[in-house]
């Protein structure tokens, strides 16, 4: 039969047990459940919206004041507690979604235990009384179990619509899913979601995908704050080489050429790193010097050693990450570098990665034709 498919049978299930649930309760039980589920699910959408009003006022404050404090990266040597903390403090300065999602949890927690424990007792609610209590309402069990019953169904509709708002973030974030398809072959989830959810939430749920690159994209950076932070501390073989390249190089374009060229021509592509990440799922992680020293990387890796080699000489350099050009009309993760021409006050991109496989790629203006950025 169309429309039978196991969201349908789900929804029903979910409604048929709170009916059974309610009628074995009797009326005044059922009451109480009903009540305290309303109460709860009232005291979470307040606690939302009040921690969302307070993260929306709290966090420029709290980003402003970090920026206030002048935290500074060292460049000395850290331990890996000093690493996390200098990870985390300057991540909460400069990316505001991270920031704002700590400080909406610390918000809703404080909010929703708040109501909890002053607002549930002031209305002398006790959830467990709802399971234990005895029906004492109605001389007869019968209508009591009959009232329990309809009172089932109103409980058994909460839930219901509960759920499918939870197939609707699925689906917004996961719209090609096998859960999505069979949620839009369901009359009745298609019932709950135009008729109730959907006017309520607004577009809420359909900015879900656009939230979670975002988060995403964060996330993306800060694991290169992580690198900022490990590469902070230049060995000395690493900084003497870079002072010994750029020698006579007067301008920032001449210093960052040197670099872009040495670093390209001396370190070989590792293809056996690449082939255990594709195949095994194992990483290599390596620090600049050990790209120094063994004189082999990928992108990431020949990346981070410009970076190291270009912040020892003066210059300011970026780490970027996105898709490059593979050669066969497709893409592939990328990495390359962003340096700053202090005479010519612009960025320029660079790929010391291609340098083996020919071509100019210190600041060509087809740069960005083959390098697509992070959004």
């Amino acid at each position: 039969m169309d429309g039978w498919n196991w969201i349908t049978v789900l929804l029903i299930a979910v409604l048929v047990l709170s009916v059974l649930q309610g009628a074995k309760r009797g009326a005044a039980g059922s009451s109480r459940q009903l009540l305290a589920l309303g109460l709860e699910g009232a005291g979470t959408a307040i606690s939302i919206l009040l921690a969302w009003r307070v993260t929306q006022w709290a966090s420029p404050l709290a980003g402003d004041w970090l920026v206030s404090l002048g935290i500074v990266i060292p460049s000395g040597e850290l331990n890996v507690w000093q690493q996390l903390y200098y990870t985390f403090i300057t991540s909460l300065r400069d990316f505001s979604l991270m920031r704002s999602a700590i400080l909406f949890v610390i918000a809703y927690s404080s909010i929703k235990g708040l109501l909890n424990r002053i607002a549930l007792p002031l209305l002398n609610i006790r959830l467990g009384d709802a399971m234990r209590s005895p029906d004492q309402a109605s001389a007869s069990q019968w209508a009591s179990a009959a009232v329990g019953g309809a009172i089932g169904v109103a409980t058994g509709a909460v839930r219901g619509l509960l759920l499918i708002a939870g197939l609707m973030v699925v689906g917004a974030l996961f719209p090609d899913s096998p859960v999505s398809a069979q949620a839009a072959n369901s009359p009745l989830y298609r019932q709950g979601a135009e008729r109730v959810i959907t006017p309520l939430t607004g577009n809420m749920l359909s900015r879900l995908p656009v939230f979670t690159q975002s988060v995403q994209t964060e996330m993306d950076q800060i694991l290169k704050r992580k690198y900022e932070v490990l590469d902070a501390h230049v060995p000395e073989d690493v900084a003497s080489a870079a002072l010994e390249i750029t020698a006579g190089k007067e301008t920032d374009e001449e210093k960052a050429k040197a670099l872009y060229q040495w670093v390209g021509t001396r370190v070989k592509y590792d293809w056996e790193k690449v082939r255990l990440y594709e195949e095994k799922r194992i990483w290599k992680e390596q620090t600049p010097e050990d790209t120094f020293l063994t004189r082999t990387g990928v992108c990431i890796d020949y990346s981070r050693l410009y970076a190291a080699m270009a912040r020892t000489v003066g210059l300011d350099v970026k780490v970027v990450t996105g898709l490059g050009s593979d050669g066969r009309g497709g893409t592939g993760s990328h990495a390359w570098n962003e340096v700053y021409l202090g005479e010519k006050q612009t960025w320029v991109p660079l790929d010391s990665t291609w340098v083996s496989s020919g071509g100019n790629w210190f600041n060509p203006a087809d740069f960005y034709k083959t390098h697509i950025k992070e959004a």
